[in-house]
């Protein structure tokens, strides 16, 4: 049987980017994994991710989930350090 692990390993994508599209799509970590995976071959598909991991943080915070948008804050970076051409402006 195959896990997320397993098709996480498959991916360019953390566990935290992955359940963080999963969280913003309302879909399985599994269906998300495979989601971001297949968006992130996309043209302009890593600066899509990048948005649905701000519009999880701006979520938070309307919340008043500081402790989650920090997490999401945590998570951006290590897309972003990762995926540098995600960032908005990004030549691609």
């Amino acid at each position: 049987m195959i896990t997320l692990e397993d098709v996480q390993g498959m991916t360019c994508l953390s566990r935290e980017e992955i359940e963080a599209v999963a969280e913003h799509e309302g879909i399985p970590d599994l269906d998300a994994a495979c989601l971001a995976d297949y968006m992130m071959h996309e043209h302009h598909g890593p600066a899509k991710v990048q948005q649905m991991i701000c519009e999880d943080i701006r979520a938070a915070l309307r919340k008043d989930d500081v402790p989650r948008a920090k997490e999401l804050y945590g998570v951006l970076h290590h897309f972003l350090t990762e995926h540098p051409e995600a960032a908005r402006g990004a030549e691609g």
